[in-house]
C-alpha cells in the first residue's frame, strides 16, 4: 500500500495551476503510483471539491470529504483506488465537528485519516484553539489504538518536531509550529506507540523538508519546515519500506506551497 498526503493550498488553485504546461494537481494524479491519497486546505465545499476532481474520479478513484465550516478555509479529503469500508468526520469533539479537519476512513483493510492542524499564533486564542484541537486528536489517537487496527494519520501538522524538521529553527523557537509546548506534545504522543514513518526512515538528517514560503528564496535554498507527517500504529510502522518527498524540481513547477509525502507499505 502507498500513501500520499498533501496539503493542496486551495484545490481548484492546485488544479488550475500550470494547467496549461500539464503540470498541476491533476496530471499529478494521473501519474501517481499512491493508493490512497490525503488532502488538506481543500478550501472548497463538497461540491465544489468533487467538480474540481471530476477527471480523477472518472478515472477510478472514491473520495470522502469534509468541507470546512468557514467559506475558503480548511478542508480535507481522502482518495482512494479501493471502495472505503466506512468514514467518519471528526475527532469526536464537538468543537470541531464541522471544521473540516479531520476525516477518517476505513479502507483495503487500513484506517487512514487526513489530518489538519490549526497554524496557531504564540500568546493569543488562535493558539488556545491549536491546542484543544491537539488534545482532541490525541484522544482519537489514543482510540484508534486501543482498537488495535492499523492506522495511519496523515496530513499537515503545523508543527516541526526537532531542530532537524525546520531550516531556520533558531528564528522560530518563539514561533506558533515550534514552540517547546508543541514540540513536547509530539514527542508524548510518539512515546505511546504511533510512529513518525519519515522520520524512522530518514534519521539524523536535516528534512526532508515539505512545506516551502512562496516568498524570497525558501524553496531553492531549501529554507524548509517538515510538518507533513505519517503517523503511523506501530504494527504498520513496522511494515513501512520508504519514504520520499516528491519536491518539485524547480520552483516554478510548483502547484501548492507543500510538496507530496509518500510512504510505502508492505502488505
Amino acid at each position: 500500500m502507498i500513501v500520499t498526503t498533501v496539503n493542496a493550498n486551495g484545490i481548484r488553485a492546485a488544479v488550475k495551476q500550470r494547467s496549461e504546461t500539464n503540470l498541476g494537481l491533476l496530471p499529478w494524479l494521473k501519474e501517481t503510483a499512491a493508493d490512497v491519497i490525503c488532502l488538506q486546505e481543500t478550501r472548497a465545499d463538497d461540491e465544489q471539491l468533487a467538480d474540481a476532481l471530476s477527471p480523477a474520479l472518472a478515472d477510478g478513484w472514491h473520495l470522502a470529504s469534509a468541507e470546512p465550516h468557514v467559506k475558503g478555509r480548511n478542508g480535507v479529503a481522502v482518495l482512494s483506488r479501493t471502495p472505503f469500508d466506512a468514514i467518519r468526520i471528526g475527532t469526536g469533539a464537538e468543537e470541531f465537528a464541522t471544521h473540516g479537519r479531520y476525516l477518517e476512513v476505513d479502507t483495503a483493510g487500513t484506517t487512514v485519516a487526513s489530518v489538519y492542524l490549526p497554524t496557531g499564533e504564540a500568546g493569543t486564542d488562535r493558539q488556545l484553539e491549536k491546542e484543544r484541537f491537539m488534545a482532541a486528536i490525541e484522544a482519537r489517537m489514543a482510540e484508534l489504538l486501543a482498537g488495535g487496527r492499523d492506522a495511519v494519520l496523515c496530513g499537515d501538522w503545523n508543527i516541526a518536531h526537532t531542530e532537524n524538521d525546520i531550516k531556520a529553527w533558531k528564528n522560530n523557537v518563539k514561533k506558533a509550529g515550534f514552540l517547546p509546548s508543541e514540540r513536547q506534545w509530539l514527542t508524548d504522543l510518539l512515546a505511546t506507540g504511533w510512529v513518525d514513518v519519515v522520520r524512522a526512515l530518514h534519521p539524523d538528517v536535516a528534512g526532508p523538508y515539505s512545506w516551502w514560503s512562496w516568498r524570497g528564496k525558501a524553496f531553492d535554498n531549501d529554507a524548509g519546515w517538515r510538518i507533513d507527517y505519517h503517523l503511523a500504529s506501530p504494527a504498520l510502522a513496522a511494515r513501512a519500506l520508504s519514504a520520499r518527498v516528491e519536491r518539485a524540481e524547480l520552483y516554478a513547477l510548483r502547484w501548492s506551497d507543500h510538496a507530496p509525502v509518500t510512504v510505502q507499505f508492505s502488505a
